[in-house]
């Protein structure tokens, strides 16, 4: 690339950087970066833990929000003074690796703006999934695993930390339930688009025949509050159950009651966790897993007002196909709200959901921009 035209790219994509630290208010927020960075010397500042906690929190997430983006335009500005330097000698080496400079911070800036859209009040969350066997006997409870799975490499490409929170074994193969958590920067705002239901239709290997089996499975996805949660859950409105988990077979099940069961009395919401060994653990995450799922219940309450204010109409049974996953006769998985698709079932099954990931903050953001015209 001729280095006039490296120039131009190089400002272009500069004034692009400077324009979207506007939007991003990086000014103010670098202010308040300050402002905690002195608060977390203060030699005080621990003398009350839970406001300790909440100045380093604060601290990291800014950091981690702030950094990306100051670091991409001091590159993209000392690239353009060096190819202005280079330009001068006509230094053919340093234009050719301002060049691939160039082409990486373009990428890199893509990737930050898309993350501009996850701007929801929990984006930035922690997740927790849940995965419900739907029709389908025992292909759907295989169709339940095989879901785990996927967001479990999904989570494993983008280094998330990920755990079993809760489990309930079919009776021949795969799960009637799974609870997983992903932890992780802007965890909830990717797959919160996840939620519905999910099909997948191939030849049943579980049918001697081997014939075409279509099986469903329930996807609910919840931000992983904590204790941050701005919903208050009084004592007296938790049932609180433990019983024995574990599942069908004789030395796997606990000889003790670990397992806890929730029951919110206010909304009859049951929650349930097993997988760890103590009955003290099994109950924090149980409580952790109701506030979530209280949070996002106001969410879709929240969500539905805004639709009908729209004119739009949401199908209360929260049992909205999503996704079609098509192992035969032919292989194809298909977004039913982006029409996105592709051929490959098996990278989307090993964890590559990025694109549909992708396509759906695209399309939800587009249909934001219509309503409110």
């Amino acid at each position: 690339m001729p280095a006039e035209e490296l120039t131009d790219a190089l400002q272009s994509l500069h004034g692009r950087i400077s324009t979207l630290l506007v939007r991003l208010d990086a000014p103010g927020k670098q202010a308040r970066l300050t402002e905690l960075e002195n608060q977390a010397a203060s030699p005080d500042l621990w003398s009350d833990q839970a406001a300790a906690q909440q100045v380093m929190r604060e601290l990291s997430t800014l950091r981690e929000e702030l950094e990306p983006w100051l670091s991409v335009e001091r590159r993209a500005r000392d690239t353009l003074e060096l190819v202005e330097l280079a330009a001068l000698e006509d230094d053919q080496t340093i234009l050719g690796e301002a060049e691939r400079e160039l082409g990486q911070l373009t990428r890199e800036v893509d990737e930050l703006e898309f993350k501009l859209r996850l701007n929801g009040p929990y984006d930035r969350s922690d997740a927790i999934m849940t995965i419900t066997v739907g029709l389908g006997g025992v292909d759907a409870q295989d169709w339940t695993q095989m879901l785990m799975r996927m967001y479990l490499r999904w989570g494993e490409r983008h280094r998330y930390q990920t755990e079993i929170l809760d489990l309930a074994e079919g009776e021949e193969a795969g799960y009637k339930s799974v609870t997983i958590t992903l932890r992780g920067q802007y965890a909830y705002g990717y797959l919160k688009g996840e939620r519905g239901n999910h099909r997948l239709v191939r030849l049943s290997p579980f049918d001697q025949a081997h014939r075409r089996q279509t099986s469903f499975a329930r996807v609910e996805v919840m931000p992983d509050v904590g204790e941050a949660a701005p919903i208050d859950v009084r004592d007296e409105d938790v049932e609180f159950e433990a019983y024995r988990s574990g599942g069908p077979g004789g030395q796997n099940v606990n000889k003790v009651s670990t397992a806890v069961r929730l029951r919110h009395k206010p909304t009859g919401m049951v929650v349930t966790a097993q997988t760890e060994r103590s009955q003290l653990q099994n109950r924090e995450n149980a409580m952790r897993l109701l506030k979530s799922r209280l949070v996002e219940m106001e969410l879709e309450k929240r969500e539905g007002e805004l639709a009908q204010l729209r004119g739009e109409h949401i199908d209360a049974s929260f049992g909205t196909q999503i996704r079609s996953y098509v192992l035969h006769p032919y292989t194809m998985v298909k977004d039913l709200r982006t029409e996105y698709e592709t051929s490959d079932v098996n990278g989307v099954l090993d964890g590559d959901l990025d694109a549909f990931v992708e396509a759906y903050l695209a399309w939800s953001v587009g249909r934001e921009q219509v309503n409110a015209a």
